[in-house]
């Protein structure tokens, strides 16, 4: 199968029209998948589907996935000349969707997603996003040809290299966007033309392939968080989540370029959450040229980024700096406090008027977090709400300032504790405080999994803490965001308690919050007690010291399940005498016997 050069894959996209023209031209055209060829080009064309179904049909191999893009192109094909034809006005989700549901055996290699195709769209659709595995176990990370052959190969078959290493990762990560694939594609790309001129070709391609390894799964997780808080709490959290942080990184922009920002993007985070992927390929880069045609309105730090090829345009603008904030910004206790007009704004446009609350506190505050300034946002618009119905709203609402530094103050402490409990005990300890805190929140979780979400705490805390001040809260919180949303999409399939049903519900810039505050599950029934979760023999003697922490740690929660109410000075003295058993026992003859008595 003829595949793409694939670094000009996006440069055919830098014609499009504006998105209301591109709304008009869909009118005008009888088939979308026919206009969407021909303006795509059929290369593009079918490298976009490649990772469409890659991200569909995870244990499809790449000749099968390939006779499945060589079928929609045929149809493409044939619905250029003749558009009239029945299958030719279909959606082409619907025509992807179509062709999954075709494929032979699909029940035996997936199960209950085969049910998938009973439903209609954009149920169908949605059935199959179900479906999709996040680094699944049967998918393996690409493995590039020996060091001794791949500089030869990149040379003969550049085309066939790149394209398996598209497939690799779009089948490995089913929820990264075509244009990261694409961008990703483009570095390794870079990577090969370096390597194969350096003394050691494997050690080099080894440093470059880790970087971009890491680089797709920090990606991958974020676009999977993003899908997730659109599809839990809608467009009009996604957008103020997102005029937030844009507010943040282009301070010297006016509102109604961020406005118009933010609402090009909502589309295009639907687009690709969906896996409609070339349009998401296709709004995103005319978002990206858009804002290449004036860099002077955004920032100066995206015109380094204008000047790379399209392909790699994108994760570039994403990846800079903030911008910094002009000097000469007023006060806004001015404008909504003292203003005496504040309720006749207020109710003259709510929802303009809140974002350009949002706006302004954002592009002020590059040292917060986008969730705090939401949270921020909304105490001082329940504020509004209550005190614009009083007969002296302006005495009723005087005290805002106070009022919304406790989210500030809240959010600075939280931060404070945590960064020097970790510095001024370590890793190990700060994890175990964590364990202790999660486990009382919630003890129905399994021990795994309350040691996979600690670790992934304490990643956060060394990430985090090391930051200057001001990057500190806004690293942190946005990690833990992410943390907190995988830990709520488990509770979906697998509900914990009802503490953890409200917090993961309620509110989106209250969720870390929520989760903090939230204390012991005092309606959690222990289970009886098991003492073979308490037996040890002679591995612990043989295991890493990394095996035998993660000993210690599951000892610690299942004690925690068992005794809810234990203080933290007998769990310090149930800690400290695990290690003591340990180091003495392991110096016995009879291992097990020693066990046994400790």
């Amino acid at each position: 199968m003829k595949w793409v050069t694939l670094i000009s894959f996006i440069f055919l996209f830098s014609s499009a029209a504006s998105r209301n023209l591109r709304v008009a031209r869909d009118s005008e055209h009888k088939s979308e998948i026919a206009h969407r060829f021909n303006d795509l080009k059929e290369d593009t064309f079918k490298a976009v589907s490649m990772i469409t179904f890659a991200q569909y049909l995870q244990r499809c191999s790449y000749d099968g996935l390939s006779k499945l893009v060589k079928d929609v192109v045929d149809l493409a094909h044939k619905c250029v000349a003749h558009e009239d034809d029945p299958e030719c006005t279909k959606p082409l989700p619907s025509i992807f969707l179509d062709e999954i549901c075709q494929v032979e055996k699909l029940r035996d290699s997936y199960g209950a997603m085969a049910d998938c195709c009973g439903k209609s769209d954009p149920e169908r659709n949605q059935c199959f996003l179900s479906f999709k595995i996040h680094h699944p176990d049967f998918v393996q990370p690409y493995e590039r040809p020996a060091s001794d052959v791949i500089c030869q190969e990149y040379q003969d078959n550049r085309v066939s290299l790149l394209g398996h290493f598209i497939y690799t990762v779009a089948r490995r990560n089913p929820f990264l966007y075509a244009p990261a694939i694409l961008g990703l594609a483009a570095e390794y790309e870079h990577a090969l033309q370096t390597c194969c001129k350096a003394d050691d070709v494997g050690v080099c391609l080894d440093e470059k392939a880790l970087i971009i390894k890491e680089k797709a799964k920090k990606i991958s997780v974020k676009h999977q968080y993003t899908c997730g808080i659109l599809k839990k709490f809608g467009d009009r959290v996604f957008q103020a989540d997102k005029l937030a942080r844009l507010s943040q990184k282009y301070p010297k922009a006016p509102f109604s370029e961020i406005s118009k920002l933010v609402g090009d993007l909502k589309g295009i985070y639907k687009e690709c959450c969906e896996g409609d992927m070339v349009e998401c390929m296709d709004d995103r880069a005319e978002v990206v040229n858009y804002m290449c045609s004036k860099p002077e309105v955004f920032s100066s730090k995206i015109k380094g980024c204008c000047d790379k090829p399209i392909v790699e345009r994108s994760q570039c603008i994403m990846d800079t700096a903030f911008d910094e904030k002009p000097e000469d910004l007023p006060s806004l206790v001015e404008r909504y406090i003292h203003d005496k007009e504040v309720c006749k704004h207020f109710e003259a446009d709510h929802n303009l008027y809140m974002a350009e609350f949002v706006y302004e506190y954002g592009r002020r505050h590059p040292e917060f977090s986008t969730q705090l300034i939401l949270r921020i946002a909304k105490g001082y618009e329940d504020l509004l709400t209550k005190c614009c119905k009083t007969d002296n709203p302006a005495e009723c609402y005087a005290h805002a300032v106070k009022e919304l530094k406790k989210h500030i103050k809240e959010t600075e402490e939280v931060v404070k504790v945590n960064c020097d409990l970790l510095a001024a005990h370590g890793e190990p300890d700060f994890l175990k405080a964590i364990l202790i805190r999660y486990t009382k929140k919630m003890p129905q979780v399994s021990t795994d999994t309350l040691l996979e979400l600690g670790k992934k705490m304490t990643a956060v805390g060394a990430k985090c803490c090391k930051r200057p001040e001001a990057e500190r809260l806004p690293c942190s919180e946005g990690y833990l965001s992410i943390v907190i949303e995988d830990m709520c999409r488990r509770h979906e399939a697998t509900p914990v308690n009802d503490q953890v049903t409200h917090c993961c519900s309620d509110s989106y810039s209250n969720r870390r919050p929520c989760f903090t505050a939230m204390g012991t599950d005092e309606k959690y029934v222990p289970p009886p007690f098991n003492p073979d979760m308490f037996s040890f023999d002679e591995k612990l003697c043989t295991a890493t010291p990394a095996e035998r922490e993660d000993g210690q740690m599951k000892l610690l929660v299942n004690l925690i399940k068992r005794k809810p109410q234990m203080t933290e000075e007998q769990i310090k003295t149930i800690s400290n005498g695990f290690t003591a058993m340990v180091d003495k026992c392991c110096k016995q003859s009879d291992i097990e016997t020693c066990f046994g008595e400790e």
